[in-house]
């Protein structure tokens, strides 16, 4: 069975979806992007990654007014590819649309808006025994809360994650740790949990906030302010004594 994708209003399948050349996601990376965690058939904390998909378009100027569908097309989605017992993920791509190039947001432009699914990994052995990082400069340009679908400093930096034989990179700005290339970052410190504030420098990541709320609702201490790489490390080495 082929796989089935959603574009542009239509369930197709994958190797029939066709977008434009001149598709300003290809030429300016002018778009932006969801990805939501499905367990059987259930969505993870769906409300959270609306209303940050519709914060990142708000802030880049696409129109977009169907949000209020998105749900619909994911469950669909999830059920056409048979992935509703098992972990799944759907990603979900909307850029402003088709138009000659130019460097100004065109006005009469209608988005394209691409989604699909994928089978998530099984992170057992990364839960039970942790991954290698390692740590570089935040290269990445200064609105990283907006889930941008221009991630080339991100795929720099976890290739050389990948090459280091590390399964992340964590992120180093003026010293002290923003966050990593697809992961928020937080610590822990003589028993208070710790992550950077929110702010135009890191995504507001949805798991880091049911962290802090699960914080919240058990009398966990917890701390929003910046570390340092030292302070990271030194947590780090802790965990290990």
């Amino acid at each position: 069975m082929s796989e089935i994708v959603f574009l542009n209003g239509e369930f197709i399948e994958k190797d029939k979806a066709k977008i434009s050349p001149n598709d300003r996601g290809f030429i300016f990376a002018d778009g932006v992007y969801e990805v939501v965690k499905y367990y059987f058939g259930k969505p993870f904390r769906y409300r959270e990654h609306l209303k940050r998909l519709e914060r990142s378009l708000a802030e880049i100027e696409i129109e977009y007014n169907e949000t209020d569908k998105l749900e619909a097309v994911f469950d669909e989605l999830i059920a056409k590819n048979n992935l509703y017992d098992k972990h799944a993920g759907v990603y979900l791509q909307i850029t402003r649309g088709e138009h000659k190039r130019v460097h100004y947001f065109p006005d009469n432009v209608k988005p394209t808006v691409y989604a699909f699914t994928f089978e998530l990994p099984s992170f057992k052995d990364n839960l039970e025994n942790g991954i290698r990082v390692i740590t570089h400069e935040d290269i990445r340009w200064q609105r990283c809360d907006i889930k941008s679908v221009s991630l080339l400093p991100n795929t720099m930096l976890y290739n050389k994650a990948a090459k280091a034989g590390a399964g992340e990179c964590v992120l180093i700005r003026d010293g002290m740790v923003t966050e990593a290339t697809h992961s928020s970052v937080l610590g822990v410190k003589n028993g208070t949990v710790i992550t950077r504030p929110l702010s135009n420098l890191i995504l507001p990541g949805i798991t880091r906030n049911v962290i802090l709320e699960i914080c919240t609702a058990n009398q966990i201490p917890c701390e929003e302010r910046e570390f340092s790489e030292r302070e990271m490390l030194e947590m780090a080495a802790k965990l290990h004594l």
